[in-house]
């Protein structure tokens, strides 16, 4: 029988905001639940690699910045492996080439020193736009995580694997799982209202697309489920689901067309006003039409 892998380390962005503190104190204590260590990644940007006539005080910075993160958290969450990687590159990038080896990449939602354009709208969005694995901006309330249970926000069936990861996520913390699909009646969205059959047709429609998104939770007996179906702005619901949670996940589905945003207006909406930690999990991509 082949032993399963090891869990893959907990990436968190640092710097030395009070942001990025609240990032690193989250990851530190995911890496803890997951049985995994934690690498701190920090980033001085390009121009200035060693042998290149690099300012020292730079390096000296980072390297501070760095050795006050192990031993800050080390304090805080004694037990906790603990690496550290300095980066020569845009933040960004430096985040969305080091997921690679990650099975998850925290950031705060702003940032400087290393982490200068660390603003939600930049380098948080632009990692949960892009890495190749779920990333959880560590804003509002962050101590709720430990305790508050997680929603989990779905369109249709491709956001299984989101729901799969808010699943596993509530199963660490010993926590509930609400799964919510939002949804305006096509009527409402114009001037006219919409009659009642055609809301009791559109909305067997949308409990369909709820049952197939929540097929996971089968995966995962051991954890209480509630599936719920919300007539009202998807974005509106789950921020305000945020006022009563501790996470909050969010599909990044595969963009629609050539020209599409890779984050859409649900997720941002969501990353800039949710009252708790937000994880964004990338869905598959469609297959090709042929």
């Amino acid at each position: 029988m082949t032993a399963a892998p090891p869990p893959r380390t907990v990436l968190v962005g640092l710097d030395d905001t009070s942001e990025a503190w609240l990032a690193a104190d989250w990851a530190a204590t995911e890496a803890r639940l997951r049985g995994t260590g934690l690498r701190l990644l920090h980033a001085v940007g390009p121009g200035s690699p060693a042998g290149e006539g690099a300012d020292a005080r730079v390096l000296d910075a980072a390297a501070s910045v760095l050795d006050d993160a192990v031993a800050r958290i080390a304090a805080a969450h004694p037990g906790v492996p603990l690496e550290t990687a300095l980066a020569h590159e845009q933040p960004a990038e430096a985040l969305i080439d080091a997921a690679r080896d990650a099975g998850l990449v925290v950031v705060g939602t702003r940032g400087r020193g290393g982490f200068s354009g660390l603003l939600l709208g930049s380098v948080s969005l632009r990692a949960a736009a892009h890495a190749d694995r779920p990333v959880v901006v560590a804003r509002g309330h962050t101590e709720k995580a430990a305790h508050g249970g997680v929603v989990v926000g779905v369109r249709d069936e491709r956001d299984a694997d989101a729901v799969r990861f808010a699943l596993a996520e509530a199963r660490l913390r010993g926590v509930g799982v609400r799964i919510l699909h939002a949804w305006v009646p096509h009527g409402r969205v114009g001037r006219s209202v919409p009659d009642t059959g055609q809301v009791d047709d559109e909305e067997r429609v949308h409990a369909r697309l709820l049952e197939h998104a929540a097929r996971p939770i089968a995966e995962y007996p051991q954890v209480q489920t509630d599936t719920e179906l919300v007539i009202g702005a998807p974005a509106a619901a789950l921020v305000d689901a945020s006022a009563r949670a501790g996470l909050v996940v969010v599909a990044r589905q595969a963009p629609a067309g050539r020209f599409a945003l890779r984050l859409g207006s649900v997720v941002h909406a969501v990353l800039h006003h949710a009252e708790c930690p937000v994880a964004v999990v990338p869905t598959a991509a469609p297959p090709e039409e042929t």
